[in-house]
């Protein structure tokens, strides 16, 4: 498995992207030109033999702040420590850019992740209900 970084839309890995997102979001659509309209984006993907095995996506928040948006690894290749390679390079990268900080939402539903920003450095710094009556927990992290 290796990693590649994108700034902007990855378009030649694009299709692949929609079907892994679809696949960890269970069937949730990534249209493209939401991807476009995202100042700063960057995207992290986990390919192995030529296929997206998992991937992190964020972008710059108006706030100066990067966003870690959307991010998961196949469920075949889950509990290989796929998601904190990602969150280590993106990180990296974060840092390479500039960034002094990253931002990221949880759910409750989705321990797994919650659990992995919380070993990877973040703290809970407030809670907000959305647009979809979910309740969302804020991570902050300090690059240093």
């Amino acid at each position: 498995m290796h990693i590649v970084t994108i700034e902007g839309v990855p378009y030649d890995w694009f299709k692949q992207l929609q079907e892994i997102h679809a696949h960890v979001f269970d069937g949730a659509n990534l249209p493209l030109e939401k991807l476009e309209s995202k100042e700063g984006l960057v995207c992290l993907l986990a390919v192995e033999n030529e296929d997206i095995i998992g991937f992190k996506i964020g972008y710059t928040h108006p706030d100066g702040i990067f966003y870690s948006w959307l991010g998961g690894v196949h469920e075949k290749k889950r509990g290989q420590g796929i998601a904190s390679q990602l969150m280590r390079r993106q990180h990296e990268h974060l840092q390479a850019l500039g960034f002094k900080k990253v931002r990221t939402y949880g759910r409750n539903e989705r321990k797994a992740m919650l659990i992995t920003n919380l070993k990877h450095g973040f703290d809970i710094v407030s809670t907000f209900v959305d647009k979809k009556d979910r309740h969302k927990i804020v991570f902050e992290k300090t690059l240093e």
